[in-house]
């Protein structure tokens, strides 16, 4: 038999090959965005007792009421905006199935969809598999800056969606207020939906604000939000995640939703519904993380690369243009096979594979991890 492919440039990822070389190498694994540290022992318990007191079959479509509800109400606690948790609310396994979601729910065939990249690997291939265009926008290293005049100008009658993401994975960095009301100012009376993929909302440094769509009235109306509890809680592997967005989006979601994931692991969502009962299990993040931030960078401060402190995510992007002209993909997979230390090369996310030597580092991880991670950088 044969077939056309409907990806026929997408291979294995390069979260894959990188933390199967760390592996085949015995090394420090800094690539992927997941910590080595366990989830709090009080949010497994809860799971567990979900389970033991028969939490243990379908969930509702939209998901555990008693976690929409937690939502909505951080929501109101931190934005100061509302979501109503039976209507404006879904649970979702994990963020890229909400994101994939809302994309197969709203992009027909030559559909364009605005990214920034570089990008998260899953926007452009949901984009795609639906018969939509991808229309990139490429950022620099170091800033990522947005040009507003560009957007402006790829702006078209046929762009349907824009995809946002801040605090930004890979590059660490945050939108302004100042970017958010020029996304409003951009698409307001039109028919763009905005997806604002908000997973590290929690993570944010040096004092700053996390500017949510939903703080910006106009952009709320046409945005949906997405998020994930792997992020948020140390628990990648449970993949549980969710969207938030107006009831008139909403719905369109909950059409695709529920043919192909319909619910989500029950005992997770009520463990996780009642952890959230203590705002600090997630308002204590940024701390938390800006510790590790700091520590990573005084350990690797007198190394040969170069860096502007991470503004957000749990991602350091490192520039090592002082040490060599090697091309970063090639460079990452010297430094796991000959220094045991494995990273992600930001090429492989940017417009033609744009390479401005600088690879992204992953300091989730214990400070045990940290030091060595340190010790070995400053070698190279």
């Amino acid at each position: 038999m044969q077939h056309t492919s409907k990806l026929p440039n997408v291979g294995t990822t390069i979260f894959t090959v990188m933390t199967a070389l760390a592996n085949e190498y015995n090394a420090l694994n800094l690539s992927q965005g997941f910590p080595n540290y366990p989830s709090a022992q009080k949010l497994n318990d809860l799971v567990n007792s979900a389970m033991n007191s028969g939490y243990n079959q379908y969930a509702p479509m939209a998901g555990n009421l008693e976690l929409r509800l937690a939502i909505s109400n951080k929501y109101q606690l931190l934005y100061g905006s509302t979501y109503h948790p039976e209507k404006e609310i879904t649970i979702t396994a994990g963020a890229t199935q909400a994101i994939y979601t809302i994309v197969s729910a709203f992009i027909r065939p030559n559909d364009e969809v605005i990214i920034f990249k570089p990008a998260y690997d899953c926007y452009q291939p949901a984009i795609e598999i639906n018969g939509g265009k991808t229309i990139p926008i490429q950022l620099s290293a170091p800033d990522y800056k947005v040009d507003w005049n560009e957007v402006a100008s790829k702006i078209s009658s046929k762009t349907k969606m824009i995809i946002i993401n801040s605090p930004h994975n890979p590059s660490g960095t945050i939108w302004s207020k100042t970017d958010m009301l020029q996304l409003q100012k951009l698409t307001s009376n039109t028919n763009i939906i905005i997806l604002s993929d908000e997973v590290y909302e929690h993570i944010i440094f040096d004092g700053k604000e996390h500017q949510s769509v939903c703080t910006f009235q106009d952009l709320k109306q046409r945005s949906f939000i997405t998020a994930s509890f792997g992020k948020t809680f140390h628990n990648t592997g449970w993949k549980v995640g969710y969207c938030c967005a107006p009831k008139k989006l909403m719905s369109e979601f909950r059409k695709v939703h529920q043919f192909n994931v319909f619910s989500v692991n029950h005992p997770a969502q009520k463990g996780i519904a009642d952890y959230m009962s203590d705002k600090e299990t997630y308002l204590g993040l940024n701390q938390f993380f800006q510790q590790k931030r700091d520590l990573f960078l005084s350990l690797i401060s007198k190394s040969k690369f170069k860096y502007k402190p991470s503004q957000g995510t749990y991602f350091q992007v490192l520039d090592y243009s002082e040490i060599t002209n090697q091309y970063d993909v090639d460079f990452a997979k010297f430094l796991t096979k000959e220094f045991k230390i494995a990273s992600i090369p930001l090429s492989v996310f940017n417009k033609d594979d744009n390479d401005e030597k600088v690879l992204r580092f992953c300091f989730a991880k214990t400070d045990e991890t940290l030091v060595k991670a340190g010790e070995i950088l400053c070698k190279i």
